[in-house]
Protein backbone atom coordinates (compact mmCIF):
# COMPACT_ATOMS: atom_id res chain seq x y z
CA UNK A 1 0.00 0.00 0.00
CA UNK A 2 3.11 2.60 1.00
CA UNK A 3 4.76 1.50 -2.33
CA UNK A 4 1.45 2.01 -4.17
CA UNK A 5 1.05 5.63 -2.76
CA UNK A 6 5.13 6.63 -3.64
CA UNK A 7 4.42 5.13 -7.23
CA UNK A 8 1.46 7.48 -7.38
CA UNK A 9 2.97 10.52 -5.42
CA UNK A 10 5.80 9.99 -8.06
CA UNK A 11 4.00 9.60 -10.50
CA UNK A 12 2.18 13.02 -10.45
CA UNK A 13 5.17 14.86 -9.30
CA UNK A 14 8.09 13.73 -11.86
CA UNK A 15 10.47 16.45 -10.45
CA UNK A 16 10.33 13.86 -7.39
CA UNK A 17 11.28 10.73 -9.55
CA UNK A 18 13.84 12.83 -11.58
CA UNK A 19 17.80 12.72 -10.89
CA UNK A 20 18.19 15.83 -8.68
CA UNK A 21 19.58 18.70 -9.80
CA UNK A 22 19.09 21.24 -7.17
CA UNK A 23 21.10 21.78 -4.16
CA UNK A 24 19.96 19.51 -0.89
CA UNK A 25 17.96 22.06 0.79
CA UNK A 26 16.26 23.01 -2.34
CA UNK A 27 15.11 18.98 -2.86
CA UNK A 28 13.93 19.18 0.79
CA UNK A 29 11.34 22.57 0.00
CA UNK A 30 10.42 20.65 -2.98
CA UNK A 31 9.26 17.49 -1.83
CA UNK A 32 7.45 19.44 1.10
CA UNK A 33 6.07 21.60 -1.84
CA UNK A 34 4.81 18.68 -3.66
CA UNK A 35 3.23 16.64 -0.39
CA UNK A 36 1.11 19.77 0.23
CA UNK A 37 -0.23 20.17 -3.20
CA UNK A 38 -0.49 17.02 -3.62
CA UNK A 39 -2.43 16.33 -0.27
CA UNK A 40 -4.56 19.81 -1.61
CA UNK A 41 -5.52 17.75 -4.75
CA UNK A 42 -6.93 15.26 -2.78
CA UNK A 43 -8.58 16.79 -0.74
CA UNK A 44 -10.11 19.63 -2.79
CA UNK A 45 -9.29 17.82 -6.67
CA UNK A 46 -7.90 19.43 -9.65
CA UNK A 47 -7.42 22.93 -9.31
CA UNK A 48 -7.60 25.85 -12.55
CA UNK A 49 -4.46 27.35 -11.11
CA UNK A 50 -2.54 24.72 -10.67
CA UNK A 51 -1.22 22.96 -14.54
CA UNK A 52 -0.58 19.37 -15.09
CA UNK A 53 3.12 19.61 -14.49
CA UNK A 54 3.66 18.15 -18.20
CA UNK A 55 2.40 21.44 -19.29
CA UNK A 56 5.25 23.60 -17.22
CA UNK A 57 7.63 25.08 -19.37
CA UNK A 58 11.09 26.10 -17.87
CA UNK A 59 12.21 29.62 -17.65
CA UNK A 60 14.48 30.26 -20.64
CA UNK A 61 18.32 29.44 -20.14
CA UNK A 62 21.25 32.19 -21.21
CA UNK A 63 24.06 30.38 -22.76
CA UNK A 64 22.98 26.96 -21.76
CA UNK A 65 22.99 27.60 -18.04
CA UNK A 66 19.83 27.21 -15.86
CA UNK A 67 19.75 30.07 -13.78
CA UNK A 68 18.38 29.21 -10.39
CA UNK A 69 17.89 32.30 -8.79
CA UNK A 70 15.76 33.22 -11.64
CA UNK A 71 14.10 29.97 -11.71
CA UNK A 72 13.38 30.37 -7.63
CA UNK A 73 11.83 33.63 -7.98
CA UNK A 74 9.96 32.97 -10.50
CA UNK A 75 8.49 29.90 -9.08
CA UNK A 76 8.14 31.88 -5.16
CA UNK A 77 5.81 34.68 -6.85
CA UNK A 78 3.71 31.79 -8.85
CA UNK A 79 3.78 29.83 -5.60
CA UNK A 80 2.46 32.66 -3.76
CA UNK A 81 0.00 33.42 -6.19
CA UNK A 82 -1.22 30.00 -5.70
CA UNK A 83 -1.39 30.22 -1.98
CA UNK A 84 -3.28 33.25 -2.14
CA UNK A 85 -5.86 31.81 -4.57
CA UNK A 86 -6.16 28.54 -2.62
CA UNK A 87 -6.75 30.49 1.68
CA UNK A 88 -8.98 32.87 -0.39
CA UNK A 89 -10.70 30.67 -1.62
CA UNK A 90 -10.86 27.75 1.27
CA UNK A 91 -13.89 28.02 2.49
CA UNK A 92 -15.59 27.36 -0.95
CA UNK A 93 -16.10 23.55 -1.16
CA UNK A 94 -16.13 22.14 -3.96
CA UNK A 95 -17.69 18.67 -2.29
Amino acid sequence: MVERAFAAFKNRWRIVDDKPHHPYPSQVGIVLACCILHNWILQWGEDEFVPPEHTWTGNPASDGVIDIEHDNRTWSQIRDGWVGHMFANRGNSRV
